[in-house]
């Protein structure tokens, strides 16, 4: 049974233009302070237990809240060491203004936990010396993260200085100011950093259900053949410019990377058109194209729908996958919804939020009818079978809500068989558990390095 951790914020400390090693003095103290606390008479003070250094670097009040709040919902279920740092080097006077604030985590069937959250606020010249400043506060024999919270001053000084203690370096491309050009610097960061070095992207986690859906089209063994006969790609994103087509291309760097695709020309149009051709294995050509397609509750840039298609001896194949499909909902009678139409909300009229309830209201309703005739015996008397009510039909519809967008459908055509379809909910997104994903990764992820690479290649084209 997974253990029930209630933590119990409270900052602990606070100081004005103090020294790292004031922070230090105090962070000792406080850790001293609740081992003794927790310890009984006869107990010894427990060891304080950590599995990675979490260091998040913001530039403005607004960053700092975001790492905050992420990272604590971290240090929740995983003890670590936190710090979370505004960096203004620009900014005078030059000082340091600290908070220590702790999270007390009781499992039910453990020893408490104590996570510290370490808030350094720095102006001027030291901002340029992150490391220095950072070194003293990192604990030995754990991987050091290093979250860029807002986009990282590539080629600077800074970023050079703090790449220096770290493990692995956290972005999230989707929200840099530049997005293309950063986007490439971030890709020469990649390819051009020490092999010891990784580096990992927020915007590949979100990908993750695309990855994994295509990934599963071609698992079974009789489609493996497929892959070497991929003749077109299409991806439709949300938003204009090329900044936006960044999810798009990191897809394409990912199959391009795997499948050995070299990149021989490509070319950017009006209305966010891409068109770019590959060659693949014995000079296969292979089309790529990407198109803006407006979304109204899709955040800029993110992916719509993609769309694989080619030829595999003799027989042909299509795999689409649409997020948020716009598909009209067939008219039926709304026959026995009953209690089922609030209980199994559809999010949408279109086919694919249809049937996702359709599916929740038909097992609700065989669970509670399994044992129907027994409960109607007990109720009536009669002879199990005898007089029972007949099971109502499930039909669920309702307005379209805005969580419809989470609604992923697949469909697949393979030769001239009927169309297989397949509905998905996607999980909403939330910045702590993206971030958790990664970190639950090696420091090196050498499957988003060559797809960050590749993508890199063909957003420079463009």
């Amino acid at each position: 049974m997974t253990a029930k951790i209630t933590p119990e914020p409270g900052e602990e400390w606070k100081g004005e233009d103090v020294s790292v090693g004031d922070v230090l003095n105090a962070l000792n103290e406080i850790r001293r302070k609740f081992a003794l606390a927790e310890a009984s008479d006869e107990e010894h003070p427990q060891p304080r237990n950590c599995v990675m250094t979490l260091v998040a670097v913001g530039d403005t009040e607004s960053d700092e809240r975001r790492a905050q709040r992420a990272t604590r919902k971290i240090g929740a279920t995983h003890p670590a060491q936190i710090v979370v740092i505004t960096d203004q080097p620009d900014l005078k006077p030059e000082r340091i203004d600290a908070s220590i604030t702790t999270d007390i985590l009781r499992p039910e069937s453990a020893c408490a936990l104590q996570c510290e959250v370490v808030t350094l606020r720095v102006q001027g010249p030291a901002g340029t010396h992150l490391a220095a400043l950072v070194d003293p506060l990192l604990p030995s024999g754990v991987p050091t993260y290093l979250w860029w919270v807002s986009t990282p001053p590539f080629g600077k000084r800074e970023l050079d200085d703090a790449l220096k203690i770290c493990d692995s370096l956290i972005v999230d491309s989707a929200h840099f100011d530049a997005p293309y050009h950063s986007f490439l610097e971030l890709a020469d960061l990649c390819a051009n950093s020490h092999q010891k070095l990784g580096v990992a992207d927020l915007q590949w986690a979100r990908l993750e259900p695309w990855l994994e859906t295509v990934a599963q089209f071609f698992a079974p063994a009789a489609r493996r053949p497929f892959l070497s006969g991929i003749t077109e790609v299409g991806i439709d994103y949300a938003g204009d410019g090329r900044g936006n087509r960044i999810a798009a291309a990191l897809l394409i760097g990912w199959m391009g990377s795997a499948l050995g695709w070299k990149l021989q020309k490509a070319a950017g149009g009006t209305g966010g058109i891409v068109a770019a051709h590959f060659s693949a294995e014995g000079w296969r050509p292979v089309q790529v194209a990407f198109r803006s397609v407006p979304k109204a509750h899709l955040a800029q840039g993110e992916v719509s729908a993609i769309r694989i298609g080619g030829v595999s001896g003799g027989t042909t194949f299509q795999l689409s996958v649409l997020r948020d499909p716009e598909r009209p909902r067939h008219a039926a009678p709304d026959i026995g919804a009953g209690a089922y139409q609030w209980l199994h909300a559809t999010g949408g009229e279109d086919d694919a939020g249809l049937e996702i309830a359709q599916r929740r209201a038909a097992w609700h309703r065989d669970v509670l009818y399994e044992s129907a005739e027994n409960l109607h015996h007990t109720a009536t008397g009669d002879a199990p079978g005898e007089s029972s009510p007949p099971k109502p039909a499930v039909f669920v519809r309702e307005r379209r809500r805005d969580d419809n967008s989470l609604v992923l459908l697949t469909l697949i055509d393979i030769g001239g068989a009927a169309t297989l379809r397949h509905v998905q909910q996607m999980e909403p997104e939330d910045e702590a558990s993206l971030l958790l994903d990664l970190l639950a990764h090696p420091t090196r992820d050498h499957v988003f390095s060559r797809s960050l690479v590749a993508a890199a290649e063909l957003m420079r084209s463009i």
